[in-house]
């Protein structure tokens, strides 16, 4: 098993299969990564010479997205012959466009896990457990090497799914990229506030709620414009219908529709549990704290 990238799912990918016996072999870009790697145990074999690779039947390149799609040129020439190839990209008609057609069985796939951490310090066992990991084969995909990416996928405990590629980004800008950007400009909207007394009452104020809401906002900037940029028409698309929900909220809010907010929001109350995962979808909400807030 080889890998191209020790961060957060890189370094996972190889906890959990290490943990599962298999004998994995990881190419990194630094020596000092190299080196922390080989301390953290993500892999049986870490170098930066990319013949550590040539073994390997099956490579995940687990590359940021501007590195998936403008691989250096020594990379494509390491990578082993007729080897089964998948990613873990977040957008997926790009990378298709980009890594079909070559030597290689390709199966473009994104695991659908993270956490706020990055680099090789990143990497915890167990992270791909009841997440979604994404396959997007089209026609030509070799069989064979789509079910060594679902063997994969469901040996370290992920939920396996196939969706078409343009299918897959238009969902994703829904409830991924777009949300970065919505969660950026709730923190821009808060720090905009032009009575300094208020913008700072409001920094020692602020709990869970705004702490949730605004986490994503908070995050590794390359890695959301990456994703703005390689996706832009699905976030695009994605902002507009965000925007038009903003206004008609507004526009409760102006003519003072008490019940119609309250419909409104009871609604998406039925609706969030649809989006969450299957053990947190089914956690009662805890009690409210003493300012009301949750």
């Amino acid at each position: 098993m080889g890998i191209v990238g020790l961060g957060l799912i890189g370094g996972s990918l190889g906890l959990d299969l290490r943990q599962r016996g298999l004998e994995v072999r990881a190419l990194v870009h630094r020596p000092s990564t190299a080196e922390r790697a080989r301390e953290r145990g993500l892999a049986d074999q870490v170098d930066t010479d990319p013949a550590v690779l040539q073994p390997c039947g099956l490579v995940v390149l687990a590359l940021p997205l501007d590195q998936l799609l403008h691989p250096p040129a020594a990379l494509e020439a390491a990578l082993p012959a007729e080897a089964v190839l998948t990613d873990v990209g977040s957008v997926k008609a790009p990378v298709l466009e980009r890594w079909r057609g070559g030597r290689w069985r390709f199966v473009a796939s994104h695991p659908m896990a993270g956490t706020a951490q990055a680099g090789v310090e990143a990497g915890v066992a167990g992270l791909f457990a009841e997440r979604p990991w994404v396959a997007t084969p089209e026609a030509d995909t070799d069989p064979g090497a789509l079910e060594q990416v679902r063997q994969l996928a469901e040996l370290v405990g992920a939920r396996w799914l196939c969706c078409d590629a343009s299918q897959h980004d238009r969902a994703v800008a829904l409830i991924s990229h777009m949300p970065v950007l919505v969660s950026a400009a709730l923190l821009e909207a808060a720090d905009g506030e032009n009575d300094g007394a208020t913008a700072q009452l409001a920094r020692q104020l602020a709990s869970s709620g705004f702490a949730d809401t605004s986490r994503i906002g908070g995050g590794n900037p390359a890695l959301g414009t990456l994703m703005a940029r390689s996706n832009r028409d699905a976030v695009l698309a994605a902002l507009g219908r965000y925007r038009r929900q903003i206004e008609a909220l507004e526009q409760l809010v102006q003519q003072q529709r008490w019940g119609e907010l309250e419909q409104r929001l009871s609604r998406c109350q039925q609706l969030r549990p649809e989006f969450l995962p299957p053990a947190a979808a089914t956690e009662p909400p805890g009690p409210p704290a003493a300012d009301g807030k949750r």
